[in-house]
């Protein structure tokens, strides 16, 4: 650790500190656009209770995340590289200074914030998978619980100080790996545990077109922050991130929509934006390490494999309402085996080549990871969610389901009829 005082410009940065700032509340800004996005899909019963978990998970996340999250997730590995120790438990030794280990130029404390943002949005990431049908009490032990037990020590393998994936090489500039396979294959398990609606296989649209609009806006917009944040400097690597951000994002979009239009006569509003956030999870883990040109390609695919799984998807008996493994899970773990293919050090010069500049290993520990990660997660959110289910109930009733969870949990609708 080091002395880090602004005003001498010794250490700090006075740049690197206002764009992670600046960063921070972007992503920050990503938690209720998630819960517009999401609010806008489900049915209208449904609506104000989607967005209400998403503000929640923040706040109760945000309270685990200081008191033990950050330091098992930042703090020097203990247990051969799968967690860290207790070195910064309640933010201890966690102020003005910098850590140096990720990075001189800004206060740890702003570091623990910006991570913080990532942490908060990540399980907030699943509730699409069981929207609508899930007690809020036990979803908030399972939140608690999938953090600690799940995104923790993932955070901690891939981009803590002495994580073992991390010592092995692996890549992820800002959470292909940490926040969206890890989402996206939980979401998974828990559409599996939970179990399908009561309306499932019936046609169902969105309460709300605009919503979905809106909160796909504001996640784009917050995204700049999550990728080229991660950069943690305002440097070529932040403007790389952002770009490449962009691009994928774009061409993910018009994909899924051109897709679309082929297949089914229409272009979808509601399926562009879904291609927009597919390509935003899938540039991710690369926007830091690829070219521009290579970003447009990543989102290409991102955008026509994501549709097809979703499809796919519809066609099983798997419940995941919102297509959270189609997106976040199928994206993100693209994304990660994309970095290993599309990498270049002439880009970032901390990274590696990936297989197209002639590095065949890095492209297979990519792999490597997306397998471990995906298994880990899936098996861990499975036994978490089955045990707290032997002692809380997760599933609502059908009465519950009937009547929708805004009356349920919250005694309140999102649309009140106006007065005679």
């Amino acid at each position: 650790m080091v002395i880090c005082v602004p005003s001498t410009g010794a250490v700090c940065n006075s740049g690197d500190i206002a764009w992670v700032l600046a960063a921070t509340a972007l992503v920050m800004f990503m938690t209720p656009g998630l819960g517009f996005f999401y609010g806008g899909l489900v049915r209208r019963k449904n609506l104000v209770s989607t967005i209400v978990q998403t503000m929640v998970i923040f706040a109760v996340v945000s309270l685990a995340w200081a008191i033990w999250g950050y330091t098992l997730a930042f703090g020097p590995s203990s247990l051969d590289g799968f967690i860290g120790n207790f070195q910064y438990f309640g933010l201890n030794n966690v102020g003005g200074t910098a850590n140096t280990v990720y990075s001189s130029t800004i206060p740890a404390l702003l570091y623990f914030a910006f991570q913080l943002k990532f942490a908060a949005i990540t399980p907030a990431l699943i509730i699409g998978a069981f929207a609508g049908r899930i007690r809020l009490k036990p979803l908030l032990i399972f939140i608690l619980a999938w953090v600690t037990f799940v995104y923790f020590p993932v955070a901690h393998w891939v981009w803590g100080d002495g994580g073992w994936l991390r010592a092995l090489g692996v890549e992820d500039f800002a959470g292909g790996l940490v926040v969206h396979t890890t989402a996206g294959v939980s979401a998974v398990a828990a559409a599996l545990v939970i179990g399908r609606g009561m309306d499932f296989g019936k046609e169902s649209r969105p309460n709300n077109v605009p919503y979905v609009i809106l909160g796909t806006a504001i996640l784009w917009f917050g995204w700049f922050g999550f990728n080229a944040g991660s950069a943690l400097s305002a440097d070529d690597i932040a403007v790389n991130a952002l770009v490449t951000t962009n691009l994928a994002a774009a061409a993910s979009g018009v994909a899924w929509l051109l897709l679309d239009w082929t297949r089914k006569g229409k272009p979808s509003a509601v399926g562009m934006c879904v291609g927009f956030v597919c390509g935003l999870a899938a540039v991710t883990p690369a926007s830091g390490y690829v070219s521009p040109g290579w970003s447009i390609v990543i989102g290409i695919v991102a955008g026509v494999g994501c549709n097809l799984v979703a499809g796919w998807r519809a066609r099983t008996r798997l419940d995941d309402s919102l297509d959270v493994f189609a997106c976040h899970g199928v994206g993100g773990m693209w994304g990660t085996v994309a970095t290993g293919l599309f990498a270049s050090a002439a880009i970032n010069a901390s990274g590696a080549n990936g297989l197209i500049f002639g590095n065949a290993h890095f492209a297979l520990l990519q792999i490597f990871a997306v397998a471990v990660v995906a298994v880990f997660a899936f098996v861990a959110t499975y036994v978490i969610l089955y045990v707290i289910n032997y002692f809380s109930p997760l599933r609502t009733t059908a009465e519950e389901e009937k009547a929708g969870l805004d009356e349920v949990h919250f005694g309140e609708e999102a649309y009140y009829p106006a007065p005679e």
